[in-house]
Parts: C-alpha cells; sequence; structure tokens
C-alpha cells in the first residue's frame, strides 16, 4: 500500500487516477480547489483536500507522507503558459521538500513524437488551433527536462487522444504518438498507478492506447 497525492483530482483524469488508485488499495489524497464542489470523491481512504498546486509551500505542505504524486491540472482560469511552468516548478521545489520520490506528470500527446521522429503536432496534418496549449504545456514539462533534481519524474500522455466514451479494459500499451490512436480514461489511469507501483519509465515522455 502506497500513499498517493493527486493534484487535479475534480477533472476526468484525475478522477479517475484516484479512483484506479484505490482500487488498488493505496491511500489517496485527493487535491482539489474547491472541497465543497468535488465532496464525493471522498470515501474510505480517500481524503479531498484544496490546495494550490501552483504554491511550492502548499505542494509541500499536503504531499507530506506520500510516497507519489500526479499532476493532472489545468487552470482556465489563468493563462496557460504561466500556469503549466509555475505548477511544474512548484512540485519541484514542494515535492522536494516533502521528500516524495516520484512524480506523474499527464501531458499531451501532441508533445510525443509520431512513429517518423516527427513531433505529433508538427506533422503537416495536425490540427493547430491549439498550438499555443500545447507549447505552454510544454513549457511546464521543460522545467522538469531542464532541473537537476532527484524527483524521479514522468509525463505520460494518450497516445492520440482519449476516447470519451471508453470503457475499462484492463489492457493498454505503450505506443508513440499518432492522431488515431486512443485510450480510455480507466485504462490511462491503469497505466498511471502501474507506473508508480513498478516504475519503468523515468525523466521521459511516453504515451500509451488501448489495446484492441
Amino acid at each position: 500500500m502506497a500513499d498517493i497525492i493527486v493534484f487535479g483530482a475534480g477533472g476526468r483524469t484525475g478522477r479517475t487516477a484516484v479512483a484506479e488508485a484505490h482500487r488498488r488499495g493505496h491511500r489517496v489524497t485527493a487535491v482539489v480547489r474547491d472541497v465543497d464542489k468535488y465532496a464525493d470523491l471522498a470515501g474510505e481512504d480517500v481524503r479531498v483536500v484544496a490546495g494550490d498546486v501552483t504554491d511550492a509551500a502548499d505542494v509541500a505542505r499536503l504531499a507530506k507522507g506520500h510516497d507519489a504524486a500526479i499532476a493532472a491540472v489545468f487552470d482556465p482560469a489563468k493563462a496557460a503558459d504561466e500556469f503549466f511552468v509555475a505548477t511544474a516548478h512548484a512540485l519541484l521545489d514542494g515535492l522536494a521538500e516533502s521528500g516524495v520520490k516520484r512524480l506523474a506528470w499527464v501531458g499531451l500527446a501532441s508533445l510525443l513524437p509520431s512513429a517518423s521522429g516527427e513531433l505529433l503536432m508538427d506533422l503537416p496534418d495536425y490540427p493547430q488551433e491549439y498550438r499555443a496549449f500545447f507549447l505552454a504545456h510544454d513549457a511546464g514539462a521543460a522545467v522538469f527536462r531542464d532541473a537537476t533534481t532527484a524527483l524521479d519524474w514522468f509525463v505520460l500522455s494518450p497516445s492520440g487522444d482519449f476516447d470519451h466514451q471508453g470503457v475499462r479494459t484492463g489492457a493498454y500499451r505503450k505506443a508513440p504518438g499518432a492522431a488515431e490512436s486512443r485510450v480510455s480514461y480507466p485504462d490511462f489511469a491503469i497505466a498511471l498507478i502501474d507506473e508508480i507501483d513498478a516504475p519503468t519509465v523515468h525523466r521521459a515522455h511516453v504515451g500509451v492506447e488501448d489495446e484492441r
């Protein structure tokens, strides 16, 4: 049994990560901005707390005593480039202070290398309307890539996109970026918790997709 803290637990990715960790018998701290709004997350061995993932002191306070952290975060009220960079710095500093050794950063498929080696977002037919958001997210990930840290971080994303209607199959595989690839939220959560239970990815970004 491990103690896992999930930042952004109110979102769909965060919720399924909380559920999968709880399913495996882990103790979970679900961090949200508004506890009343997400009170339904609470249960046996799952506590819901309010926190600011962009504040290193808050991260350190909440993460103390945990074995691993998951960050599945976004704040539409803040500029994306500022938010992701501030969050990454707060996690680096706060988790170091609290003694957490393992971090899962939920990333974007657009930032994965495709089979050709080019980033998915750089392929000719890939939609570009959210490119500024892609780059903002990558600026956050770059904080980890450029850091000299003992934190064992990794970035996990769908290889293409989420299958929003998909169910838990219990099976997934690692795959390069591909626009047509899909993974269900529950299977993505399995991949996240697998990497906490038995780490295989270190300081790298990998994508996962459902086995079909």
